[in-house]
């Protein structure tokens, strides 16, 4: 791990998004909370803040943050058609949390993707990647139109 301890504690947050396409009509049954498995956009939820706090656990190297705040927001996009997912973290730390927002995001859409894979095993989990950052020596990071 790298050595931060000589890094003040600052105020930091993290925004990650990610997306999962999905047949029009498994999009349907999830809407219409009709899942053999029950209501996958709340259980996803649980599952990315349950990722965030465990983040340690599975990247080697990453360091335990106290996580102040995980929101995990879950929005259907007829466009695509699918799901797409925002994940935001807050710490008080000496490092950032954009592994926790990141594996948020990745954990609630595979969770989305085992809940109705019965339905549509040719779903497509894409463009997870961090939107924002704040804090530390590293300063402000936005994505810009990408």
């Amino acid at each position: 791990m790298v050595d931060v301890s000589g890094k003040q504690p600052t105020r930091r947050t993290a925004r990650a998004t990610g997306a999962i396409r999905m047949s029009a009509e498994a999009l349907a049954a999830v809407l219409d909370g009709r899942l053999p498995k029950g209501d996958a956009p709340a259980v996803a939820r649980v599952a990315g803040i349950l990722a965030a706090k465990r983040t340690p656990e599975i990247l080697p190297l990453c360091h335990p943050l106290p996580l102040e705040h995980v929101a995990v927001d879950i929005e259907p996009d007829t466009a695509l058609p699918g799901l797409r997912v925002e994940a935001s973290v807050v710490t008080i730390a000496r490092t950032g949390a954009e592994m926790e927002a990141l594996s948020a995001v990745s954990a609630a859409l595979l969770t989305i993707y085992d809940m109705v894979k019965s339905l549509d095993r040719g779903m497509v989990i894409e463009a997870i990647r961090l939107e924002s950052k704040t804090g530390g020596t590293g300063g402000t990071f936005k994505r810009e139109g990408r």
